[in-house]
This record gives C-alpha cells, sequence and structure tokens, in this order.
C-alpha cells in the first residue's frame, strides 16, 4: 500500500494486523535523494506501528537501496526481494547473493 496516513488508518479499522508498503516511489526517488526518498516511509512505518500492525515492504528493493531504507524505516518486519534476488544472483550466485542482503538488513 501506499504510504497516505489516512489509508494506513482505514487499513487498520478492518481488523489488518500487518501491512506491505509498496516501495517503487523510494526506489525511484532513491539515486536523486536518499532522505527524502525514505521519509514518508519512515513516517508511514511509525504511525502504522503506532496502531498496532507490522510492517513489510517491498517492489524494487535491491542491493543498492535497502539497506538506506532498514536504517531509516524502523519496525521492518520483512522484505520482498524475490526478484533482484534472483536477477543479483546470476552475477554473484545464490548463496553470496543471500549474505549479502542479509548483511544488509542486519
Amino acid at each position: 500500500m501506499n504510504t497516505d496516513l489516512k489509508n494506513i488508518e482505514n487499513v487498520k479499522e478492518t481488523g489488518t494486523d500487518r501491512i506491505e508498503l509498496y516501495t517503487e516511489p523510494y526506489a525511484k526517488g532513491y539515486s536523486k535523494n536518499p532522505q527524502n526518498a525514505v521519509k514518508n516511509f519512515s513516517k508511514a512505518s511509525e504511525f502504522a506501528f503506532k496502531l498496532g500492525m507490522e510492517i513489510n515492504a517491498g517492489h524494487d528493493l535491491n542491493m543498492s537501496n535497502l539497506k538506506f531504507f532498514k536504517e531509516n524505516v524502523k519496525n521492518l518486519k520483512e522484505v520482498s526481494i524475490g526478484h533482484a534476488l534472483i536477477c543479483e544472483s546470476l552475477y554473484y550466485g545464490l548463496e553470496n547473493t543471500i549474505q549479502i542482503y542479509l548483511r544488509q538488513l542486519k
């Protein structure tokens, strides 16, 4: 879902206990201004957490932008990185790629 706080509040009213933030806008803006690109995601994550929801994120997260996202979006439970992981494993090997991602998420 997007980072609109009203939408997050509405989702909570349905009984939802976990959301996934759609991170394509972050990924597109990351190379221009990482701090600006992550700002709304950080706010949305904090808001959802205060409402009692867990937070996932996914879409266009990869080796170059994931670590910064994780450092700036608190309470992140899971990330959807399957596509990037498989694509990057063609260059680095699957086992090595998994280790790289795990280091970025610590």
